[in-house]
C-alpha cells in the first residue's frame, strides 16, 4: 500500500443485502444480491466493547474486552417505500402499492456496505455484515421562505455473526491484493473466511 496518508472525506454508495439463510456455527451465511439506497449522507457505526481487567499482586494484571452490538445511524436522500419494507418487515399491497406498518413486523437481517472517499482519491469500502434496523422517527417542518432539506435517518444494530464470529469486512483500494474484491464489493456481500 501507498505510503501517503490518506484521510476520510466522504461517503458514497450506501447498499444492504438481506440474510436470507444460513449463520449458524456450521452454516456458512447466504445473502441477497445487495441493493443501493438512495445517495448517502452520513453513516455512524459505534462499536461497544467491554472490557475488565483482572488485579492481582496489588495491582492490574490483565485486561480482557468483549464485543457486545454495534450501533449503526444512517442517513441517505430519501428512504422510498419499497426501501422501508425491506428493510423494517412492513408489507406493501400489490393491488393498491399502499405500504403497511403492522405492531407484529419483523425487520429483516441484513447487510449493510458502503465506501468512503479519502483525501488522496483513494476509498475505504466496508460491510457490516448482520444487523436489524428500527423504525425512523419522522420530521416534518413547513418550508419557510428558504429551503431545509429534511432526510430520514435510520439506525439499527448490528452483531457479530454466529457463523465465524464476524462483525465487519473492509478494504482498502490502494491495496492491489484487494482489487478482485472491490471490483465485486457490491454485487456481492464477500464469503466468510472460515468457507
Amino acid at each position: 500500500m501507498a505510503d501517503k496518508i490518506a484521510v476520510p472525506v466522504g461517503l458514497q454508495d450506501i447498499y444492504y443485502a438481506k440474510l436470507l439463510s444460513g449463520d449458524t456455527a456450521t452454516e456458512a451465511p447466504v445473502y441477497e444480491t445487495p441493493k443501493a439506497l438512495l445517495p448517502a449522507i452520513t453513516a455512524n457505526v459505534t462499536p461497544t466493547v467491554e472490557s475488565a481487567t483482572l488485579h492481582g499482586n496489588d495491582g492490574p494484571i490483565i485486561t480482557a474486552n468483549a464485543l457486545s452490538e454495534i450501533e449503526v445511524e444512517i442517513g441517505v436522500a430519501n428512504l422510498d417505500l419499497e426501501q422501508q419494507a425491506d428493510l423494517l418487515g412492513s408489507k406493501i399491497d400489490a393491488d393498491t402499492g399502499l405500504l403497511w406498518d403492522n405492531s407484529d413486523d419483523q425487520a429483516p437481517e441484513v447487510a449493510l456496505g458502503f465506501r468512503r472517499s479519502m483525501s488522496d482519491g483513494s476509498f475505504v469500502y466496508t460491510w457490516l455484515l448482520k444487523g436489524k434496523f428500527t423504525l425512523p422517527t419522522e420530521e416534518a417542518t413547513t418550508k419557510q421562505g428558504e429551503i431545509e432539506f429534511q432526510t430520514p435517518t435510520i439506525t439499527g444494530t448490528f452483531l457479530k455473526r454466529i457463523y465465524d464470529g464476524e462483525w465487519r469486512v473492509r478494504a482498502d483500494s490502494r491495496n492491489v491484493e484487494s482489487a478482485a474484491a472491490i471490483a465485486a464489493w457490491f454485487t456481492t456481500v464477500p464469503a466468510s473466511p472460515k468457507a
